[in-house]
C-alpha cells in the first residue's frame, strides 16, 4: 500500500500506482481525469472520536483499493472544511464524480463500512448523523 503524505494534511491511499492529490488556491481537489471513488475523512488530531476512527478508516484503505482514502485535518485546511460543511469531527464523505453522494456525521464504524463497502452501487445523497 502506498500512502502518501501531502502539504495540507492530506493523506492518500491509493495501492495500484503512485497517486497525487492536489489542492487548489479555489480551495478544490483534483486528481487529474481519472473518476475515482473517494472517502475523505474530516477529524483533528486534537478530537478524540476522530482519532478513534482512524484505525477503521486504515483498514478500510488497505481492504479497498480501487478507492482513494484521504484524511483531512479541519485545522490545517480550514478553507476545505469549510467548503464542505464540516461542523463535528469526525465527518466522513463519499465522492463519486467529484460530487458528495453521501455524509456520515460521527464516530460509527459500521457506517462507515458499509459507506464503503456500497461505494460501488449506484444510490441517492444521504446523510447520517450520529
Amino acid at each position: 500500500m502506498l500512502l502518501l503524505v501531502l502539504p495540507f494534511a492530506v493523506c492518500a491511499s491509493f495501492t495500484s500506482f503512485p497517486f497525487i492529490v492536489n489542492y487548489n488556491e479555489q480551495n478544490q481537489w483534483s486528481w487529474g481525469k481519472i473518476s475515482l471513488t473517494v472517502v475523505a475523512h474530516f477529524g483533528a488530531s486534537w478530537c478524540v472520536t476522530s482519532l478513534s476512527m482512524n484505525y477503521k478508516f486504515e483498514e478500510l484503505a488497505q481492504t479497498h483499493p480501487e478507492i482513494l482514502f484521504l484524511y483531512v485535518d479541519v485545522d490545517d485546511i480550514q478553507s476545505v472544511s469549510s467548503k464542505y460543511g464540516v461542523k463535528a469531527m469526525p465527518t466522513f464523505f463519499l465522492i463519486k464524480n467529484k460530487e458528495v453522494v453521501r455524509k456520515i456525521v460521527g464516530a460509527n464504524p459500521d457506517e462507515l463500512k458499509k459507506l464503503v463497502d456500497a461505494s460501488t452501487d449506484s444510490f441517492e445523497t444521504q446523510i447520517v448523523v450520529e
